[in-house]
């Protein structure tokens, strides 16, 4: 009996641009035949399928590498981010990483793409994904329900502004609840502002 593949989605983590290592590249071979396609998204990620029984051991090795493995599926996707043109800390690298790490592979009734860029500029492109943050001086901007494609696409609504890095933590948290707790199987952001009402998703989170 075949072993079951298991999709992974794979990336290099919160740098400066989509970058890998030979050393990753390498890991990556370990678990990928000759003629295997490698799907690379939109998302800045790798989707590799790895047997279920060599599952936990891939994970490791490729963490070992310094790659970061996600969960492919109705979840939160990893952060999608600018070059950080200016500067690690003047960009806000450190609270990219602290944001991933937190909401990254959470459940969520349709998979979740967040963007984050470290100026006005939007490098990152914040406000045409589903949820979006945006460093402007020492503060953070969030932004919800922007959509790329479509007839209805469409920019992101600013949620709010003037956010130290704790707060845009607690808001994120407090949004992710909102639409996880009322939001359809398989609706994405967007509708489900439409739906429930941006006032009443405030009203919910307390802002």
């Amino acid at each position: 009996m075949n072993d079951k593949l298991v999709p992974l989605a794979v990336n290099g983590g919160i740098g400066f641009g989509s970058k890998l290592t030979p050393k990753q590249l390498i890991a990556l071979g370990n678990y990928l035949e000759e003629d295997t396609e490698i799907e690379l998204t939109t998302f800045q990620q790798l989707i590799i399928k790895v047997p279920e029984t060599e599952l936990d051991q891939a994970k490791d090795e490729l963490n070992d590498a310094g790659l970061s493995v996600y969960k492919v599926g109705p979840y939160v996707k990893s952060l999608r981010t600018c070059n950080f043109c200016k500067g690690a800390e003047e960009e806000g690298m450190p609270v990219a990483i602290e944001l991933n790490e937190r909401i990254a592979g959470q459940d969520v009734p349709f998979t979740l793409r967040p963007a984050y860029t470290g100026c006005p500029n939007a490098c990152g492109e914040p406000l045409i994904n589903d949820i979006g943050v945006i460093k402007r001086d020492d503060l953070y901007e969030f932004y919800i329900g922007g959509q790329a494609k479509g007839e209805d696409a469409r920019t992101a609504l600013l949620l709010k502004e003037g956010l130290t890095p704790d707060q845009l933590f607690d808001i994120v948290d407090r949004f992710l609840d909102v639409y996880r707790n009322n939001g359809r199987k398989r609706e994405r952001v967007a509708k489900f502002i439409d739906r429930y009402g941006f006032d009443n998703i405030k009203n919910d989170i307390g802002v």
